[in-house]
């Protein structure tokens, strides 16, 4: 798109659930100091997003399912990362090309308006995405590509699940996140991931290019 306001950009809007493994300590410091608690200080994530209700123009984007995989050597805000977005075979050309956009930004709208800028590279792969959710207890499998499981925290004496939440006010992302510990393991061009008893974060989102 060439438009350089919002009034002449495509207007879109996606509501849904998200699914958000990265390799920080359960509670990913990210979200609230700006910097990783992974041990070699990157940001690498698999995050799945069920779009339950979705627009862009005139393209339908309802049921759709999304995984982003990406890789910063450093905090997000350093930039230099690498993704791929991974689509089901059933995902169209239409829905792909708007997808696209949105992820990367070019229609404005937060939280991608922000974050592909610090992406230096994006690729695209198709695979079967299958995501089952028992509360906290998730999982998102991707065929051929690679898996995560989500869990909740537990007391480490007594064994019990703890109902964990972030709650952000002004975040951009999301603004309620349902706190656990999760592994992930994926690979696709050329960006490759495997994480153990890390963070996970299960979230509702509503992200869109609407004047506020």
């Amino acid at each position: 798109m060439s438009a350089t306001t919002t009034e002449q950009r495509t207007q879109w809007r996606l509501t849904g659930h998200g699914y958000e493994f990265c390799n920080c300590n359960p509670g990913c410091t990210c979200n609230f100091s700006g910097f990783p608690s992974s041990a070699d200080g990157s940001c690498q994530a698999l995050v799945a997003n069920e779009i339950t209700s979705g627009q862009c123009g005139d393209v339908d984007l309802t049921g759709l399912k999304v995984v982003s995989l990406i890789k910063w050597p450093k905090a997000i805000h350093d930039g230099n990362g690498q993704a791929v977005l991974v689509v089901e075979p059933e995902c169209t050309d239409d829905q792909l090309g708007a997808l696209a956009q949105i992820f990367g930004g070019e229609l404005g709208g937060m939280p991608w308006e922000i974050l592909a800028t610090t992406l230096s590279s994006v690729s695209v792969a198709k695979a079967r995405i299958t995501i089952e959710r028992d509360g906290m207890d998730s999982s998102v499998s991707i065929d051929g590509i690679g898996s995560a499981k989500g869990d909740y925290l537990r007391n480490p004496v007594t064994g019990e699940t703890h109902e964990a939440h972030i709650v952000l006010q002004g975040g951009f992302i999301w603004s309620d996140g349902s706190c656990g510990v999760g592994e992930f393991e994926a690979s696709a061009e050329g960006v490759s991931l495997a994480f153990k008893d890390t963070n996970w974060i299960f979230y509702e989102f509503d992200w869109s290019n609407a004047p506020a």
